[in-house]
């Protein structure tokens, strides 16, 4: 947990420039060589999930799934990295000196694989079997979504794969998480959107448009090139995708989010397992990690940092 002076908070003009766009950065966290090496001695660890807390026993080879998830608990550099007040101060400048992260998560792209399709999340439970909010805002708040801190590991650009925005779109919801959303991996690299190779992981995100006949304007749409060790921060609820990997370059790009929301907001309030992206796996062994600030709040389960040994130690509260 950060207890770093708050030397990274967003001034006034940069937290009215993202609530205006939903978006911020890019923000440098790592120099790129120094990214590029951490990358490649950490790659072993990342690609052995034995340790992981969650195993996967109906995993689509190749694709993003449940074992990406949470990798902070087994990897201690992803247990500091989600900590570092380069990142927990900006957040929390945001939402609230109080804060957790509830989730982590790898977006890998390699060669030749479609681009991700736009989509906004509210609550995540579009791809949940359930349909049951995975966050939970209280209704006297207001509030919805969460806030994703996406940083590449790799060079992101339009060629291989980067991430692309639609500044301003998080203020209107163009999709219904309540509707159904079938799951079908014969999907994955096979559909084309307005001539574009665009899925979400064997998921198809225009099920889930309030107008079945909208379509998102790509005019306004800004690519989001990193370098590597490189970040930016987003509303969930901004309307966001990413370019198809080319295939010109052998290059993979490597994206790692992590998501947080105040310790006010419910997680996983309605859940004891996750099954989405073809996957399957219990929560038994989940905790949200309170990165800043106090949790004044019993309806979470809570993991401790800690930096002896084990990256965290997972306490379920009473």
């Amino acid at each position: 947990m950060s207890t770093d002076t708050k030397n990274f908070a967003l001034s006034e003009s940069e937290l009215a420039d993202f609530h205006e766009r939903g978006y911020a950065g890019p923000f440098t966290l790592y120099q790129p060589e120094e990214m590029t090496e951490t990358f490649q001695r950490l790659r072993p660890k990342l690609l052995d999930s034995r340790k992981a807390i969650y195993r996967s026993d109906k995993a689509v080879s190749g694709v993003t799934n449940i074992s990406n998830y949470d990798r902070h608990f087994d990897v201690p550099f992803l247990a500091d990295h989600i900590c570092r007040p380069e990142i927990v101060d900006r957040v929390g400048s945001i939402l609230s000196p109080d804060l957790l992260c509830w989730r982590t998560e790898f977006f890998p792209k390699y060669p030749g694989d479609e681009g991700t399709d736009w989509h906004q999340a509210g609550t995540f439970a579009n791809v949940t079997s359930s349909k049951k909010p995975q966050i939970e805002w209280p209704e006297s708040s207001g509030g919805r979504g969460t806030i994703t801190v996406w940083t590449a590991f790799t060079e992101s650009n339009i060629d291989n794969g980067c991430m692309q925005v639609i500044p301003g779109s998080h203020r209107t919801i163009y999709y219904d998480e309540s509707k159904k959303m079938e799951y079908d991996a014969k999907r994955i690299n096979g559909l084309d959107k307005e001539g574009v190779r665009r899925g979400f992981f064997g998921y198809d995100y225009r099920q889930l448009q309030v107008d079945p006949s909208w379509r998102p304007d790509e005019s306004k749409a800004v690519s989001l090139v990193l370098r590597p060790g490189q970040f930016i921060m987003f509303w969930s609820t901004l309307l966001h995708a990413s370019h198809p990997h080319s295939g010109r370059t052998d290059q993979m790009r490597l994206g790692f989010a992590a998501r947080y929301v105040p310790t006010m907001v419910k997680v996983y309030p309605y859940s004891t397992d996750l099954d989405e992206f073809g996957g399957q796996a219990t929560l038994d062994q989940y905790g949200a990690v309170l990165v800043s600030g106090e949790n004044k709040y019993d309806h979470n389960r809570i993991a401790t940092h800690t930096k002896l040994g084990e990256p965290f130690k997972r306490r379920v509260l009473a």
